[in-house]
């Protein structure tokens, strides 16, 4: 015999912990983050279309090239201010990788949306406006006056969605 036993609290409870699209795919990127290797920054990166995850993205040096967290940090070994010199990093950004991703499996990312736990800089913001990305959504500002230019001159919607905004009971379930 099978007997179904409901909570009804518990039901209505878990009912309104459910997060919207938005803050569901930004936890995703959150998530995502933490298998970055970068000794400065954590981002993460989720592509999705209709709703459904296209690829995901974090920050870290080219697969079968040794880490920043194995060989250490050659901008903080050069003293590169952060925003400056994108160029002299082993890695790459969380953004880049989600694309190339998508490419390597063979997934179209025109119409897309990208979810990031940080405002794209001017080189992923232009990868991104020409791999059809359509809106952009992050939680952590990245002051590059230039990417936010380009971004707003391409018409691509972005949105900033503050962390405290973030259930951050999510995971008590």
């Amino acid at each position: 015999m099978y007997v179904k036993i409901i909570n009804m609290d518990r039901e209505s409870d878990m009912q309104t912990k459910r997060p919207d699209w938005d803050s569901y795919f930004l936890l995703i990127a959150r998530v995502v983050a933490s298998r970055s290797t970068c000794l400065r920054r954590h981002v993460g990166a989720v592509l999705v279309r209709d709703r459904q995850i296209l690829s995901t993205g974090y920050n870290g040096a080219p697969k079968g090239v040794p880490h920043c967290d194995e060989v250490g940090c050659m901008r903080e070994m050069l003293a590169i201010p952060s925003g400056e010199r994108h160029e002299m990093c082993r890695g790459s950004h969380a953004e880049i990788n989600a694309i190339a991703q998508a490419a390597l499996a063979g997934v179209a990312t025109q119409g897309c949306w990208l979810y990031c736990t940080h405002e794209p800089c001017v080189y992923c913001t232009k990868a991104l406006i020409n791999a059809g990305c359509k809106r952009v959504v992050y939680i952590h500002p990245y002051f590059d006056e230039l990417a936010r230019s380009i971004i707003k001159e391409s018409g691509t919607d972005v949105l900033q969605v503050a962390l405290d905004e973030l259930p951050d009971d999510i995971f008590n379930i």
